[in-house]
């Protein structure tokens, strides 16, 4: 897979599901189509990974010494709440209850593919998010990317 992209606007039903738009299916694999692992991600969002991309993170994961105190919580917080997830026969993605409580995800929810992983935000969260931070942008890509090398 070459990498996800894409912002994508979906409505949750009454019983918490939303319908995988076509334009982010099209950018999987056919054998990557159907079943993802949900879990937390990082800021207040939940991420959404194709299985084949989960098994690839777990693999880096089952590296880390466990014998150290910050690799096992890293370990634990990170899979915490970690729910195999199935597209049902309409092509829609049910998210748990629990899931979307514990992001705070209403009706009106924002799809953020990205490399190997679609986040799952709430939309007024993401927005407000992304306008929080546009004002520090020059900042982080001076900071994130300014020591790459431009003779590539």
């Amino acid at each position: 897979m070459v990498g996800l992209v894409g912002e994508f606007e979906v409505k949750m039903d009454a019983k918490g599901r939303f319908m995988l738009p076509s334009g982010l299916r099209k950018q999987l694999p056919p054998a990557a189509q159907r079943d993802f692992m949900l879990n937390k991600g990082f800021e207040d969002c939940l991420t959404l990974f194709p299985l084949n991309e989960w098994e690839k993170v777990s693999k880096k994961l089952s590296k880390m010494n466990l014998f150290k105190p910050k690799n096992r919580m890293f370990y634990r917080l990170f899979h915490q709440g970690a729910k195999l997830i199935s597209l049902d026969k309409a092509g829609r993605v049910l998210v748990p209850t629990a899931h979307m409580e514990r992001v705070g995800l209403s009706q009106e929810a924002m799809l953020i593919a990205y490399n190997d992983r679609i986040e799952i935000w709430d939309k007024s969260k993401y927005f407000e998010m992304i306008e929080g931070s546009m004002t520090d942008f020059a900042d982080l890509a001076d900071e994130v990317m300014g020591d790459l090398d431009n003779g590539e």
